[in-house]
């Protein structure tokens, strides 16, 4: 069992930069695979990027590709996401999802979430 919390998310201006950071409870934490997700208002979650157990396999969605990256610290049970030159289409709330076996776009695939944070980008 793991419990996932996150923190970073703000307000911040197109072009911006945020670091979004998933604390994980538990000795289990580098067992699981590890996702960001991100619902905008009035649309579905969607996948965002996933990293392997070891972080040594990430994988991005097209959107993303080159502004964000994702890594992980297992001996701190962390996970982060790192956003550079945000866009308005930026904006939703972010969430970190654990999963076991191999990281997966669909976020029903995901059995452990954090509340999720906010992520605001002005034009």
């Amino acid at each position: 069992q793991v419990q996932l919390v996150e923190s970073g998310g703000g307000l911040v201006q197109a072009g911006g930069s945020l670091r979004l950071s998933c604390a994980a409870s538990g000795r289990t934490f580098s067992s699981y695979v590890m996702g960001w997700f991100r619902q905008a208002p009035g649309k579905e979650r969607e996948f965002v990027v996933g990293i392997n157990w070891s972080g040594s396999s990430t994988y991005y969605t097209d959107s993303v590709k080159g502004r964000f990256t994702i890594s992980r610290d297992n001996a701190k049970n962390m996970e982060y996401l790192q956003m550079n030159s945000l866009k308005p289409e930026d904006t939703a709330v972010y969430y970190c999802a654990a999963r076991r076996g191999s990281y997966h776009t669909n976020w029903v695939a995901y059995d452990h979430w954090g509340q999720g944070t906010q992520v605001t980008v002005s034009s």
